[in-house]
C-alpha cells in the first residue's frame, strides 16, 4: 500500500481496515450491556442501577466527542486512534475486576472515553478517504462497528456467561490487535492530510460554504437532531433492554435471550451499509424519512404479539432504523462544509448522550412499572420520524 500517493480516488483498504477497527472497538463496547443479566444478578443491581450504567458509559461516550471533533478540525490528530482503544482496552480490564457498583461505573467511564476519542476523527478519516462516496464511506465505517456491536453478545454467550466476569479481561488481547491496525491505518492518514484541504483546478481553496442561509441550516440540523432522539430513543430500548423483556415475556434463558439480541444486531448491521449507498444515489432526505417512519408499524406491533414474530419484527426494525445513522451524519456534512470533525462528534455523541439518559430514564420507568410497559411507550417513538418531511433536499450539494 502506498501510503504516499497523490491520488484522491476511494481508498478502499483503508476504509475496509478502518470498518475492521470499528468492528473491534463497538464489540468490545457492546460487552457492556451483553454481560448486564451477569452483573445484575452477581451484584444484586436493579433496573435503575442498570441504566445508570448505561448513563454513565454513554454520558462519556458522548460528552467529550464533540470537544475532539472541534479540536481535530483545527488540527487533525492521526494517531488519536490508538491512544482511544488503550482507554477502551483498560476499561474492559477493569470492568473484568469490578465487584461492586461503582467499580462498575468507573471501568464503563472509562471503556466510553476510548470511544469518545475514537469516533470523531475516524469519522474525519472515513471522509477523507471516500473520495467522495461519502455516503458509502460512512456506511463502511457504520456496518464495521453495528456489525462488532453484533458480535458482543455472542462473546458474552461462549467467553463470559459460562465462566465468569473475570473471562472479560481476555478481550483486551482483541484490542491490542486493533492498536495495531489502527498504527497503520495512522501512519497513513498522516501521509494523506492533503487530502483534507482540497483546491480548484486554479489552485484556489475550495468554497466550504454551506449553499443554504445560516437560518436554514440551523432549521435542518434541529430536524436531524430531533430524528436523532427518536431513533437512540427506542434504540436504548432495544440495546440495554431486549433480553430482560424476553427473559420476564416469555421465560427464556440468558443464553436464549443474547441469541435473540444477537439477531437483533445483526439485523442493525446489514441495515447499515444500505443507507449511505441507497442517499448517494436518491438524496439522504428520504432514506432518513423511510428508515425512521418506516419502522413505526414494526415497533407499534412488536409489544403485542408471541415469541417468534417479536424475533422477526426486531429483525425488520434493525434492518430498516439503522439505514439512518449514516445518512444524518453526511446530510449534517453536507449541510456544514468543512466541519466534519465538529460534525461526526456532535451527532456520535449526541447519538450515545441521548441513548445513555434514556436507559436510565427506562430503567427507573421498568422498576417503577414494567419492562413491558416500557416497550408499550417506546413503539410510538418512530412515529417522530414525520418530522423529515421538513428537511431540504441536499442531493445535488
Amino acid at each position: 500500500m502506498n501510503t504516499t500517493s497523490r491520488t484522491t480516488g476511494t481508498a478502499f483498504t483503508i476504509l475496509s481496515l478502518l470498518a475492521v477497527c470499528h468492528m473491534f472497538n463497538d464489540m468490545l463496547q457492546s460487552i457492556i450491556s451483553a454481560v448486564y443479566p451477569l452483573l445484575k444478578d452477581s451484584l444484586l443491581l436493579d433496573f435503575t442501577q442498570i441504566g445508570l450504567i448505561t448513563l454513565v458509559f454513554q454520558l462519556s461516550s458522548s460528552l467529550f466527542q464533540p470537544i475532539v471533533g472541534l479540536i481535530t478540525d483545527k488540527k487533525p490528530q492521526p494517531y488519536s486512534l490508538p491512544v482511544g482503544m488503550t482507554f477502551t482496552m483498560i476499561g474492559i480490564l477493569s470492568l473484568s475486576m469490578a465487584n461492586d457498583f461503582i467499580h462498575v461505573l468507573i471501568a464503563v467511564f472509562i471503556t466510553g472515553m476510548g470511544s469518545s476519542i475514537f469516533h470523531p476523527e475516524a469519522s474525519r478519516l472515513a471522509y477523507l478517504a471516500s473520495g467522495g462516496k461519502h455516503g458509502l464511506a460512512q456506511s463502511l465505517f457504520q456496518v464495521g462497528g453495528n456489525f462488532g456491536s453484533s458480535i458482543g453478545p455472542l462473546l458474552a454467550l461462549w467467553i463470559i456467561t459460562p465462566y465468569g466476569q473475570r473471562n472479560i479481561g481476555w478481550l483486551s488481547i482483541i484490542a491490542l490487535v486493533c492498536i495495531g491496525i489502527m498504527l497503520v491505518i495512522s501512519k497513513w492518514y498522516k501521509a494523506n492530510l492533503y487530502r483534507l484541504k482540497p483546491v480548484s483546478k486554479d489552485n484556489s481553496n475550495i468554497n466550504k460554504t454551506s449553499v443554504y442561509s445560516p437560518r436554514k441550516t440551523a432549521f435542518a440540523i434541529s430536524i436531524l437532531l430531533i430524528l436523532i432522539f427518536s431513533k437512540y430513543v427506542y434504540m436504548a430500548s432495544l440495546n440495554s433492554y431486549y433480553m430482560f423483556y424476553l427473559i420476564d415475556k416469555f421465560g427464556l434463558s440468558v443464553h436464549d435471550a443474547q441469541l435473540y439480541l444477537f439477531a437483533f444486531l445483526f439485523a442493525v448491521a446489514l441495515g447499515t451499509i444500505i443507507g449511505g449507498p441507497v442517499g448517494d444515489r436518491i438524496g439522504r432526505k428520504y432514506v432518513i424519512w423511510v428508515s425512521i417512519l418506516g419502522t413505526a408499524p414494526f415497533a407499534l406491533i412488536m409489544p403485542h404479539v408471541g415469541l417468534m414474530w417479536t424475533c422477526i419484527l426486531s429483525i425488520f426494525i434493525g434492518l430498516i432504523l439503522s439505514s439512518a445513522f449514516s445518512a444524518i451524519l453526511v446530510y449534517a456534512q453536507e449541510l456544514v462544509p468543512g466541519k466534519v470533525g465538529l460534525i461526526g462528534g456532535l451527532f456520535f455523541g449526541l447519538a450515545f448522550g441521548i441513548a445513555g439518559v434514556a436507559s436510565a430514564v427506562l430503567g427507573k420507568v421498568a422498576d417503577n412499572t414494567s419492562i413491558q410497559y416500557v416497550y408499550d411507550i417506546c413503539a410510538y417513538l418512530p412515529l417522530i420520524g414525520l418530522v423529515a418531511v421538513f428537511l431540504p433536499n441536499t442531493k445535488k450539494i
